[in-house]
């Protein structure tokens, strides 16, 4: 790697390897390729069998009906302002379906709104939602929770205490009980793990006025499957990286498992586009990059869990009494109940998927599958009980430690500080929805930020290449 030129001194095309295939991987691929006007070669890694990550559609053996064992909705801005993610599903050709839902499940009971909490638990349960409400939405309105710059968010106060010490206010046991129920399954991690601002905006995600939800008609991975069309990178599949270090000429070695050997290719770049938690699953030669990487590890390291149940019934025998896209239930420390039959639109099968979040999902993970779809089928409010009979096949999807609890980390971090581990010497970026929101959204906006970055390198140096090969001519 030290000439760095090819063939009668032209340029040499710069390499660079991509560990992880998950969207993050892709999207950098693709953005790259979209913003560099010159030639590269990339190089994607990928463990397991298949590119994706935690977008993952899936089908039942007993019926072809799909459902998502994976990432579960998409966040739409479109309607304050640009939306890179809406934009890109676009570009792919992707048609989309909203989603909506508002009840919230406690003791039995469907709660559609506030009027129908005070209805259920007193006029003090009603006031005490409104003015947490109102208190949100004075911390932020939605241009301003559109336009926030992450790490100006240092110097507000929430982003010092805690999600559970703000719940902590409201003076009413039944409105504390429904607003953790209400954003449990989006914080993916317990309120006194994760801080007031982070809270608050999850909770602001259900107002529409802030955001919509909508998934991609025919499954979320479709999406990536799109992106691997389109990406042109060598794909190495079911070859995990082991390890990366620098070599003389600081260039970067990357060691892999292939085929029960060991493989060794150098690089001018390296993207670690994995989960935070994976990371220290590489070795990372030389005390300057371990030590650079463990900072960034240790950053980010609130980790996070999820874990799907998603479950095969004859009919959609819950349409009478639940008719959204979803709704949230007081089980598991608050999780989400998904009709999954409003995305495949199967008219002769019916499918529920829950999404168990935090805590509830890491110890649930230590149970056997079939112990889990008979917690999940438990978990059904009386009111849907009855359809319990009609059970056909049930499917578990466990993604332990795979999304962040205070994506961003604390204190937030300048944009090159979050993916540039080394900046004295940076060709090495790491990629990741948890430097952001822990959202598809948010992992677009880190790939398109490297992509910026890689593709000015790459321009420059052979901008300064071309003009040494010219001087080494003339002489």
């Amino acid at each position: 790697m030290s000439d760095r030129t090819g063939p009668e001194g032209a340029p040499r095309i710069p390499r660079i390897a991509i560990v992880g295939g998950g969207p993050g991987g892709l999207m950098t691929a693709y953005r790259l390729q979209q913003r560099c006007s010159m030639p590269f070669e990339a190089t994607l890694y990928e463990a397991s069998s298949r590119l994706g990550g935690k977008i993952l559609t899936r089908q039942f053996s007993s019926l072809p009906v799909a459902y998502e064992a994976g990432a579960a909705e998409l966040y739409d801005y479109s309607h304050i302002g640009e939306d890179p993610l809406r934009e890109l599903i676009d570009q792919l050709g992707l048609a989309v379906r909203p989603m909506s839902g508002s009840s919230v499940v406690m003791h039995d009971r469907a709660l559609r709104d506030f009027d129908d909490v005070g209805r259920a638990y007193g006029e003090p349960a009603r006031q005490a939602l409104l003015a947490f409400d109102a208190r949100a939405k004075q911390w932020t309105n939605p241009q301003e929770y559109y336009d926030s710059d992450w790490d100006e968010s240092n110097a507000d106060p929430m982003a010092a205490r805690s999600f559970h010490d703000e719940l902590a206010q409201v003076p009413d046991e039944a409105a504390r009980r429904y607003l953790r129920t209400l954003v449990h399954s989006d914080l993916a991690t317990e309120p006194h793990r994760t801080s007031a601002s982070y809270g608050l905006q999850n909770y602001l995600m259900n107002d529409p006025g802030y955001m919509h939800l909508y998934t991609i008609v025919g499954g979320l991975e479709r999406l990536p499957r799109e992106l691997a069309k389109r990406v042109a990178a060598r794909i190495l599949l079911r070859q995990p990286v082991l390890r990366v270090e620098r070599t003389a000429d600081e260039a970067l070695r990357v060691l892999s498992h292939r085929h029960g050997t060991i493989a060794s290719e150098e690089y001018d770049f390296v993207v670690v586009a994995l989960p935070n938690a994976c990371i220290p699953l590489i070795e990372w030669g030389g005390d300057a990059l371990d030590e650079a990487m463990h900072r960034h590890c240790v950053h980010y390291d609130y980790p996070a869990h999820y874990l799907r149940v998603s479950v095969l019934f004859r009919e959609m025998f819950w349409k009478e009494a639940f008719q959204d896209s979803y709704m949230m239930l007081d089980a598991f420390g608050g999780c989400c109940l998904y009709d999954e039959s409003s995305r495949n639109g199967c008219p002769s099968a019916g499918v529920l998927g829950w999404l168990l979040a935090g805590d509830a999902a890491m110890i649930a993970g230590n149970h056997a599958d079939e112990h889990l779809v008979r917690m999940a089928l438990d978990s059904l409010p009386s009111f849907l009980q009855h359809g319990r009979e009609l059970f056909v096949e049930g499917q578990v999807h466990r993604w332990i430690g795979s999304v962040n609890g205070m994506p961003g980390g604390s204190p937030v971090l300048d944009m090159e500080s979050r993916h540039i581990p080394q900046p004295a010497q940076p060709n090495l970026f790491v990629v990741g929805d948890y430097l952001f929101d822990s959202t598809l959204n948010g992992v677009l906006d880190s790939a398109d930020f490297v992509a910026e970055c890689l593709a000015e390198m790459i321009e420059e140096r052979s901008s300064s290449q071309s003009t040494e090969s010219l001087y080494t001519a003339a002489l």
